[in-house]
């Protein structure tokens, strides 16, 4: 197995001890794995909370945080991570670098712009089912703009989970299925 670095970016609810957790999973796999904090310090204990605080910061804002971070690593070829919102900067971060070596989304989706290519970039998603954010519609249409645009997507959808199911601290949270999903992401890493 060959180690890959990875920039993993947090969700709404901000850098908690959970995307520490994940980072120190990945990690222990062999990976070089950075995470930075794109709310400076804040966390929220509700995504309401937590959306206060994306809104605040601004959306563009966010991703150039997560810009200024990637661009020193990106030569090096990075896997793209992220949690729910931090799914939706990384897409779009992959998306524009063509050194991306892989796509590992979970609890999120971003918008895909016309045009946008993915030659065929390795994307994983780990989604629950249903999820109130990621609707059957709206994934059906992202895997079809995806595929036009040349990835090679898998799609993993964990039934009765909650949106952020991955996270221990958090009422969503089902044992089973983020087992499953970490199992699946560090198979993902092992192939890249």
């Amino acid at each position: 197995m060959s180690a890959v670095d990875i920039l993993l970016l947090h969700s709404v609810h901000g850098l908690r001890p959970a995307v520490h957790a994940a980072a120190d999973r990945l990690r222990e796999a062999g990976h070089d794995v950075h995470v930075p904090d794109l709310f400076d310090g804040r966390t929220a204990e509700t995504v309401e909370e937590g959306l206060r605080i994306s809104d605040e910061i601004g959306r563009d804002e966010l991703l150039r945080r997560a810009v200024q971070v990637a661009a020193p690593l990106s030569e090096r070829g990075l896997v793209y991570a992220g949690l729910s919102l931090g799914a939706a900067l990384a897409q779009n971060l992959a998306l524009a670098d063509e050194k991306a070596r892989g796509l590992l989304l979970l609890h999120g989706t971003s918008d895909i712009a016309e045009g946008a290519t993915a030659r065929d970039l390795p994307v994983q998603l780990h989604v629950a089912e249903p999820d109130p954010f990621e609707t059957d519609d709206w994934l059906n249409s992202w895997y079809l703009q995806m595929q036009r645009a040349g990835a090679d997507v898998e799609i993993y959808r964990y039934p009765g989970a909650g949106h952020l199911y991955t996270d221990p601290d958090l009422p969503d949270h089902d044992a089973e299925a983020a087992e499953a999903t970490w199992a699946a992401v560090l198979g993902f890493l092992e192939d890249l």
